[in-house]
């Protein structure tokens, strides 16, 4: 008997399969979260080396293009073949980073052990002082159960010897059952950290030597399984993620190392305690946007204060200076408008992707939440441009109140082709030289 399919029913029977088991999948997401959440956290730790060597990767891949395209041609001129060329490069890409994380870690780690072991000093000689001025206030005010707590914590009471043996039996046996395995645990840790670290790098070398394999296979795969259009979208997509990412981490870096620089050389005119300590915590807090000073700043204040309050109070003044220099000169110069964020959109990333993911995501907030925005642009402007209206958001503010901006836009404005039109050209890149000056236009076009 031959069966008489319909292709109408048979599309709705697919359609309606997809549904259903769309539907379980979720109720199974929903009602086993726990058992997922420990899945995707097992999978997430089996795929650490490979996100540590695509990170190294990442960052090192500037430095050996830059020896591919500027020096090696001058220095070889084709008497090494390119392969040859690539390993060269990818070895000195290496040993450049170990020696600037070298000399990096030579200069500051001892600096930071001095600053460290003096602080130590400081709050240790400060402690009996405090603990007397404790025992002052009791004496003179009375004591309630807010001060006695206190005073626990700092260890005074202790007039009945047997009493102290027994609170030093219970310390070591504290220490014996809670100290020491979670000690284990901690070397246990640490020793497989290193080893996704000692994996990345190697993964990270694989990824240099081959890159323009790996690229071509998933550029191979995804138009082999997704329409030409889509798949040459997304090619763009990441090519502009790419260098918002470049362009803003790459800046934000410099721009800390310098705020840092200045921080140590300013601590030292101003004969600051903790110089070393203090420059190197503002410096490496300034990377994260708008909330980095603040978080760099205040504990910087409180360890100077422990030495000399009266020049926490200098150094409040002299971090609120070089930060406003830091805005308003040093970053605009190095960053530029290399996310196209408002204020409010990076202060939205940096809280959102932070609290999310602590302190990597207020790093890659801003740059990740900047792709989103551009895309979720670029598709609304794609969508307005195909029902024939206006592409600004200017154009769509009431004639009441317009919104302030700096270039005046006509009511007919609408741009020439967006990110998503230019990529739209059944699949193929822009050639023109119209297509390819629209695009330009469409990336440096200034956010409202």
């Amino acid at each position: 008997m031959k069966l008489d399919f319909n292709k109408k029913y048979t599309t709705i029977a697919v359609y309606a399969f997809l549904v259903i088991a769309a539907s379980i999948t979720f109720f199974y997401l929903i009602n086993e979260h726990t058992t997922v959440s420990r899945v995707l956290g097992m999978v997430f730790n089996l795929m650490m080396p490979f996100i540590y060597g695509a990170a190294l990767a990442y960052i090192l891949n500037p430095i050996l293009n830059w020896l591919e395209r500027k020096v090696f041609p001058k220095i070889f001129r084709d008497k090494l073949s390119r392969r040859g060329q690539r390993r060269l490069g990818v070895l000195i890409s290496f040993l450049f980073a170990a020696a600037v994380v070298a000399v990096f870690l030579a200069i500051l780690i001892p600096q930071l052990i001095e600053s460290v072991d003096s602080l130590a000093r400081s709050i240790y000689a400060f402690l009996p002082q405090a603990q007397q001025m404790l025992i002052d206030f009791i004496e003179e005010y009375g004591s309630n159960d807010v001060f006695a707590t206190i005073i626990s914590i700092f260890g005074i009471d202790t007039t009945d010897p047997a009493l102290a043996l027994q609170k030093l039996a219970a310390r070591s046996y504290t220490f014996l059952t809670q100290v020491l395995p979670n000690l284990f645990g901690g070397v246990m840790k640490f020793t497989s950290g290193l080893l996704n670290v000692i994996v990345g790098i190697i993964i990270a070398i694989y990824l240099l030597l081959s890159k323009e394999v790996f690229y071509a296979q998933v550029k191979k795969l995804m138009f082999a399984f997704f329409p030409r259009r889509f798949t040459q979208g997304v090619l763009n997509l990441t090519h502009d993620s790419n260098a918002i990412f470049c362009g803003f981490i790459s800046g934000k870096i410099l721009d800390s190392a310098i705020i840092g620089v200045l921080c140590f050389i300013g601590c030292s005119a101003l004969s600051m305690p903790y110089a070393v300590l203090v420059s190197f915590i503002v410096g490496v807090t300034n990377v994260i946007p708008y909330f980095g000073p603040f978080i760099g700043a205040i504990p910087s204040i409180f360890i100077i204060m422990i030495a000399d309050p009266i020049k926490s109070l200098i150094f409040a003044v002299f971090v609120l200076i070089l930060q406003q220099l830091d805005g308003n000169i040093i970053g605009p110069k190095i960053l530029g408008d290399s996310t196209g964020l408002s204020a409010f959109w990076v202060i939205f990333a940096v809280t959102f992707f932070g609290g999310m993911f602590g302190f990597i995501g207020m790093l890659i907030g801003v740059p990740t939440f900047a792709v989103i925005y551009a895309l979720i642009r670029n598709i609304a402007e794609y969508l307005l441009g195909k029902k024939g209206m206006v592409t600004q958001t200017p154009d769509f503010a009431s004639q009441e109140n317009p919104i302030f901006q700096k270039v005046k836009y006509h009511e007919s404005s609408k741009a020439p082709h967006s990110v998503v039109e230019v990529c739209d050209l059944d699949g193929q890149q822009p050639e023109t030289e119209e297509q390819r000056n629209a695009y330009k236009l469409q990336k440096s076009r200034e956010e409202e």
